[in-house]
């Protein structure tokens, strides 16, 4: 089962899209971010981690979110994402996999990010 629903998410595509009626993306929010660091010995000096993300398993920074944990309502509330299923702050940026979140006025959407 989790093939296949894998392999319908692969086959559409889905990266970072959403639907018109969904609230704004996390993706939007990435955007205003600080630059994540593009090599390893970068991301270790910002507390990173560097380790394999996404599909396409490509080395990457992973950044701890200060406020990671803490609740949330909106999209403000974070660093990173507002997970709509814990109301709570995303633990680090960038986040992959599909996960609801909470948008700028707090409406939920749902988004898949490979």
């Amino acid at each position: 089962m989790y093939r296949l629903i894998l392999l319908g998410a692969l086959a559409l595509n889905i990266d970072g899209c959403h639907f018109k009626d969904e609230p704004d993306s996390p993706l939007e929010q990435v955007s205003q971010q600080q630059p994540v660091p593009q090599n390893e010995s970068d991301c270790l000096a910002a507390d990173g981690r560097w380790a394999l993300g996404g599909l396409s398993r490509q080395e990457l920074c992973f950044l701890p979110n200060s406020d990671a944990g803490k609740a949330c309502t909106k999209a403000s509330d974070c660093e990173g994402v507002c997970l709509a299923e814990t109301k709570t702050c995303s633990p680090e940026r960038p986040l992959f996999g599909c996960y609801g979140y909470l948008g700028k006025d707090g409406a939920q959407g749902m988004i898949c990010r490979d």
